[in-house]
């Protein structure tokens, strides 16, 4: 499987990653040598996707302990606890990250009796295997997926489920890729993902650096593409899976699998095992982040609403496991009921 887009890594005590806020215009990579700025790339979406967030985390924690130069064992476990509770409150709804800093926590645990110089080695050596890892799961969920896909299906994705939201490869463009290199004719349609256009901007942009037919639209033209019956399949990224399979995803999902439904489309949705939540029941339970007003009023800059307009900018839904007709993970596919098939993945 193809993939030379390199989302994040650790390169010489420092993290590195593609700024995604200049894409698709400028391909360009930052290093960072502070934590606190790995923290603030996640929050300005610099670095997005919950499988991306999660790495990003792991790294920006091992950064964070190569500065610690603790008086006692005592102020070391307090201080790196401090980095990690910092990254806990970057961004409330993908699970991927709450998993990379527990993770984490684990395995300062396990080696905290050890010399300092030790336990930084042994937490960078952590973070680096997190994110070696969630590359090879990508695959595996393409793998795993790919027999979904038939010969010249039409599919729709939305938002930005590539190797951009991952540390390479991607869940649903995984999928897509997977299908592709099999050489499958695949004809992605691509939403454009209101308000922050990540479909637009880096989903159209991955597919076109891969040459894989791809077509963006408006979100809003989804449904009229469903009644032309020019969509075959849908296939989706989750920032969070609940026990029951209700997937919290983009804005704008939701929407997209009721219409699925009505039309007789497949909806799939391709995540790691990393992003279900067995200890949520339901959807009803997962925490939904709420985004900044110019989100919405503006362009990449450019006022597009007028001055002082009340917004109100969730930047995920939650679609109900009903509407979901599997979910492609590392371990296998789950079919409902999900309640079931999730717990034995996870097992």
């Amino acid at each position: 499987m193809q993939n030379d887009i390199r989302t994040i890594f650790w390169e010489d005590n420092a993290v590195v990653m593609i700024d995604q806020n200049a894409l698709p215009h400028e391909e360009r990579y930052l290093r960072f040598t502070d934590y606190k700025d790995v923290i603030a790339a996640i929050k300005d979406l610099t670095v997005r996707g919950a499988p991306a967030i999660g790495v990003a985390a792991a790294l920006g924690i091992a950064l964070g302990a190569l500065q610690l130069s603790p008086s006692s064992k005592e102020d070391l476990k307090a201080s790196f606890y401090e980095i990690c509770e910092r990254f806990s409150r970057t961004r409330p709804t993908a699970r991927n990250l709450f998993w990379a800093i527990e993770r984490m926590k684990k395995r300062f645990d396990e080696v905290l009796p050890l010399r300092l110089d030790r336990i930084k080695k042994a937490l960078v050596e952590e973070a680096i295997r997190i994110c070696e890892e969630d590359i090879a799961i990508n695959r595996r969920i393409g793998i795993n997926g790919r027999s979904l896909i038939r010969d010249g299906d039409s599919i729709l994705t939305h938002c930005n489920a590539g190797a951009l939201a991952t540390a390479g490869c991607g869940t649903a463009l995984g999928v897509i890729r997977a299908a592709f290199d099999e050489g499958k004719k695949i004809h992605v349609f691509v939403d454009e993902t209101r308000p922050v256009l990540q479909g637009a901007r880096l989903t159209a942009w991955e597919l076109k650096k891969e040459n894989i037919l791809a077509t963006l639209i408006a979100d809003n033209m989804a449904g009229f593409l469903m009644k032309q019956r020019k969509i075959d399949k849908i296939i989706v990224g989750a920032d969070r899976i609940a026990a029951n399979g209700d997937a919290a995803n983009k804005i704008g999902t939701y929407s997209i699998a009721v219409l699925a439904k009505e039309h007789h489309i497949p909806f799939y949705v391709a995540a790691p095992l990393s992003t279900i939540d067995i200890s949520i029941q339901s959807g009803d339970d997962i925490p939904i982040e709420e985004r900044n007003s110019e989100e919405i009023t503006t362009i990449r800059g450019v006022r597009v609403a007028p001055e002082g307009v009340n917004v109100y900018n969730p930047a995920f839904d939650v679609t109900p496991h009903r509407y979901i007709t599997a979910i492609i993970t590392e371990a296998g596919v789950a079919f409902p009921p999900y309640q079931e098939s999730i717990a034995k993945l996870k097992s």
